[in-house]
């Protein structure tokens, strides 16, 4: 099995706003307050760039775009950045993929300065919570007042290290 891991291109956008949404949807994340109804979900290489301090990797197995996740700041914060739309289809879980695409991330993140990192989950999304929790993300007992998914029940955050 070939995995890859590299920057959203164009001619990806499609695909990957297609997997956002169905895997949203197998998790109950339709509709307003959720990532996959966010507008930039439709043109994701052009919302993400090294330019605004944000990046959005997709994955792909054996040649097959099967994933993606994502740095940007949040709500314009110099300080904090926030982990973005981490959806894989399901025959790619289990295979290491997530875990590459959020330490890729993070390490993005901390080469951009950021001080921290905030994401928003679903409380379904067991698998995920898991992994962001021995990467040592930790809960808070409410969502930061910024965010803009307010139908999300799960709230981390992960103070970051500088990079060498």
């Amino acid at each position: 099995m070939k995995i890859e891991i590299r920057p959203i291109a164009n001619q990806d956008d499609q695909d990957i706003a297609q997997i956002i949404r169905s895997v949203g949807a197998e998790f109950g994340a339709v509709g307003e307050g959720y990532g996959p109804s966010d507008p930039e979900v439709d043109a994701m290489s052009k919302n993400f760039s090294a330019e605004n301090r944000s990046i959005y990797l997709v994955a792909t197995m054996n040649g097959k775009l099967v994933g993606g996740c994502g740095i940007a700041s949040f709500a314009g914060s110099e300080e904090i950045c926030e982990l973005k739309k981490l959806f894989l289809l399901t025959e790619s879980r289990g295979h290491g993929i997530g875990q590459k695409l959020v330490r890729d991330c993070l390490d993005f993140a901390s080469k951009s300065n950021y001080t921290s990192c905030y994401l928003d989950t679903l409380s379904g999304m067991k698998a995920a919570i898991k992994m962001y929790e021995k990467f040592g993300f930790q809960h808070l007992t409410a969502p930061r007042p910024e965010t803009e998914h307010n139908s999300c029940d799960v709230w981390m955050i992960k103070e970051l290290t500088k990079s060498e």
